[in-house]
């Protein structure tokens, strides 16, 4: 009997030990899962360069769609020292704009993308295929100021936007100069040379946008493109006011998508392959992930559009709060504990792309008070004649 309870009891010691050891390994997966998608990256800062390379009123969305990534870039924490922004004309001071500096980015016009703190690096003939490029291989003049430079290192995780005309295999500068995806692709991997990146997340909107991507042969590189090789890659949000489109499919929705994310967001690039189906853009957008690494599921969305926060390690005790009563800090605590904490939305603009467009008060066209008073008048001498203007007179 005795030897019984001896063998029960180290049975239950046994099996009290083993779920302790599971529980322990359990957590410290998890804490390792964590740690590993936190510094998954290996990155530990973020660079952008944003290019549009179209000029002419008629390309109103090009520059709409740049400056709409860029005021993305900058909400998730991308600070204007790390991008590069290069727009081929400028929209908001063209004499065809109804409203002066002003960018819109839809047809309701309720947010101006061009904004007040817009800084653009490289403005109207200074966007050519050259400086591109002594842009992406570093290749600079001496006298070029910080602004205009990129200044990556093998730490940095770059996004490249580019929009405008482009064709298979090649996009348009300015309407007079082309850049093809063979001098795109020898770039990147001088930038991989030089150890100026990474990783590298590449995105282009514009017409056989996939054919720019098919040269690619450096590491590390993820591309995305708004429409397959013989495809156009198409307008959208049309604006009667102005006579132009304001954007572009692709873009449109690419946006839609990045305003529900916030820097401690956790969706990843598969979500992000999945923002313009062929349903909404009409085109086959595109995508390739030969050359990359990580699994895309692994890479979350803020490693390229957003910033890398610096975290600084404290063993001491940080009071957030000054000048509060024991009484009062233990109440502070308790409503720490219950109220769940989130990100506040720096600006509705979901909510601005869903509303409808806003009703303009009515005015009369020009020349229409003239035509009235010309009719009034034909009306008086057909009435009374010429010799009734005494009475007025």
């Amino acid at each position: 009997m005795a030897a019984r309870r001896l063998v029960s009891w180290y049975l239950t010691v046994f099996t009290l030990l083993c779920l302790f050891c599971y529980r322990i390994t359990v957590a410290t997966d998890e804490i390792e899962r964590q740690a590993n998608q936190f510094f998954g990256s290996g990155h530990t800062n973020n660079w952008a360069v944003l290019v549009c390379t179209s000029r002419f009123w008629f390309n109103y969305r090009h520059v709409a769609n740049t400056l709409s990534v860029y005021r993305s870039v900058k909400r998730l924490g991308i600070p204007d020292s790390h991008i590069v922004l290069m727009l081929a004309d400028d929209m908001a001071c063209n004499h065809r704009n109804p409203k002066p500096a002003t960018v819109f980015s839809h047809k309701n016009m309720e947010l101006n993308v061009y904004g007040d703190d817009v800084e653009v690096d490289y403005r109207g003939y200074e966007v050519t295929v050259e400086n591109f490029l002594r842009v992406l291989t570093g290749r600079l003049p001496s006298s070029t100021p910080r602004s205009k430079r990129l200044l990556s290192d093998d730490r940095s995780n770059v996004l490249i936007y580019m929009t405008g005309h482009g064709g298979n295999g090649f996009l348009k500068f300015q309407d007079s100069e082309e850049i093809s995806n063979v001098e795109l692709a020898d770039a990147f991997e001088q930038m991989w040379q030089k150890r100026r990146y990474n990783e590298l997340l590449f995105i282009i909107d514009t017409c056989q946008g996939a054919s720019m991507y098919e040269r690619f042969y450096s590491p590390n590189v993820m591309a995305l493109a708004s429409s397959q090789v013989g495809e156009d890659s198409l307008s959208h949000q049309p604006d009667l006011a102005i006579g132009v489109h304001l954007m572009d499919r692709y873009t449109f929705y690419l946006l839609e998508f990045l305003e529900d994310i916030h820097p401690a967001s956790q969706a990843n690039m598969n979500d992000l392959f999945k923002v313009c189906p062929k349903s909404l853009c009409v085109s086959t957008p595109g995508h390739r992930i030969d050359l990359f690494q990580r699994n895309p599921r692994s890479v979350l969305i803020t490693d390229f559009f957003g910033s890398v926060r610096k975290v600084e390690i404290t063993t001491e005790t940080v009071k957030l709060i000054p000048n509060i009563s024991e009484k009062d800090e233990k109440l502070t605590e308790e409503v720490m504990l219950t109220e769940p904490q989130k990100y506040v939305q720096q600006m509705p603009v979901a909510e601005i792309i869903h509303q409808k467009p806003k009703q303009k008060d009515w005015h009369p066209p020009d020349g229409f008070i003239l035509g009235l008073w010309t009719l009034i008048i034909l009306v008086f001498f057909k009435t009374y004649g010429i010799k009734h203007l005494k009475h007025i007179f």
